[in-house]
């Protein structure tokens, strides 16, 4: 059994919180082509040997910024207010405030990680289960929506689930938060009121 409380381990784990806060740091500045090994070494004050340590090479680094950023958000207990929504109308609404709360913060590290996908396998698979996560989160509310005949009957739950899922798009949230200036509660309002005129049945 691994010792959490050894030095050695507690040293690690400050290791990695600094290169992943080095990593967003150069991503947000500079872009992901400013993103290298070297340059995160620098960043963070470390030597390079001890970014190899943490990550096998380039690639691995955008996965991991993703997972820090939206771990540092609070995705998990954002999420806990779709989960626990008392209804489908409820956690749809849930849902767009969610999209506002974390999502609208992370659009940097996304476009990262849609640019690098087309050149590394590794991180294009990434990509592909993170949609697949996103996915079973639509499944979830119009499966809601649809068990309580809430799911407006112009839509097949497959094709809701679909169109759901397509609304979790950087580049609709981008052109309205860095293009259009929205903030993100005014996003959030205004796609909690889109979704439900789109998916509640009357």
């Amino acid at each position: 059994m691994t010792n959490t409380s050894d030095p050695q381990n507690s040293r690690g784990r400050r290791t990695r919180a600094a290169l992943l806060n080095a990593i967003a740091e150069i991503v947000e500045a500079d872009g992901f082509d400013a993103l290298t090994m070297g340059e995160v070494a620098k960043r963070a004050g470390v030597s390079r040997r001890a970014v190899y340590l943490h990550f096998a090479n380039r690639p691995d680094l955008i996965p991991a910024l993703h997972d820090h950023v939206v771990e540092e958000l609070g995705l998990v207990d954002s999420l806990e207010h779709v989960w626990n929504a008392a209804n489908g109308p409820e956690a749809l609404r849930e849902w767009a405030y969610h999209l506002a709360r974390v999502h609208t913060n992370v659009l940097e590290v996304d476009r990262a990680v849609r640019y690098s996908q087309q050149s590394d396998p590794v991180v294009r698979q990434y990509r592909l289960d993170t949609a697949e996560r996103q996915l079973d989160n639509c499944r979830f509310i119009i499966g809601m929506l649809a068990d309580e005949g809430n799911l407006s009957p112009e839509w097949t739950v497959e094709d809701a689930v679909d169109m759901l899922w397509s609304l979790v798009s950087t580049d609709m949230m981008d052109a309205l938060i860095n293009e259009r200036n929205w903030d993100s509660d005014k996003f959030g309002v205004k796609l909690a009121f889109m979704l439900e005129r789109t998916f509640l049945n009357g």
